[in-house]
């Protein structure tokens, strides 16, 4: 409840409350509010939260507002600043609230991508590993390193016909360690 409104509290109170409570309400909730705002940080509706909570103790408590006792403006003003204590203590107390910027810290659409990139670099990395070392090394060369068919058989040692036969069945058991991981339909 954002309202500097006292009336507009749940609690029931008497025609003669609402009157008192208006009066203190015209008299000091000006002021009121402008301390409120100053020990809010300026935050609004905080500051009309604290006034409105100000207003609903002096009704619990009407012997305060007897001018006979000091300064009624004096001691809303303190019940204000108590208030404002109280709801500090209180946030300490319990884990910090999100606001805006938590959701700035949230992956848009680009880093979504990228995340689902890495997984699935993590994934044909698995599945690369269960090959035979002969066919990850005819890949790792031919696919991720782009050397041409001769350039890998120079690399591996091995005549160009033979990397182009384990290269097809290399695919061919990759292809396997994909679906046996769901990755390929």
């Amino acid at each position: 409840m954002h309202t500097a409104d006292p009336l507009h509290s749940a609690t029931r109170i008497s025609t003669a409350d609402e009157a008192v409570i208006r009066t203190l309400y015209l008299e000091h909730g000006g002021p009121l509010l402008g301390f409120a705002l100053r020990l809010t940080g300026g935050d609004r509706a905080w500051a009309e939260d604290v006034v409105q909570e100000t207003l609903l103790r002096a009704w619990r408590h009407p012997e305060a507002l007897d001018p006979g006792r000091g300064s009624v403006r004096g001691w809303l003003c303190t019940v204000a600043r108590n208030v404002v204590i109280d709801v500090g203590r209180a946030r300490r107390a319990r884990p910090p609230e999100t606001g805006d910027a938590v959701l700035a810290t949230v992956p848009d659409e680009g880093a979504e991508a990228e995340f689902d990139r890495a997984v699935l670099a993590w994934d044909v990395a698995d599945a690369m590993a269960a090959l035979s070392p002969e066919h990850r090394a005819v890949l790792l060369e031919t696919y991720y390193r782009g050397s041409s068919v001769a350039d890998a058989a120079k690399t591996l040692g091995v005549p160009e016909g033979t990397v182009k036969s384990r290269t097809y069945y290399a695919l061919r058991a990759l292809r396997v360690a994909l679906e046996e991981r769901g990755l390929v339909p």
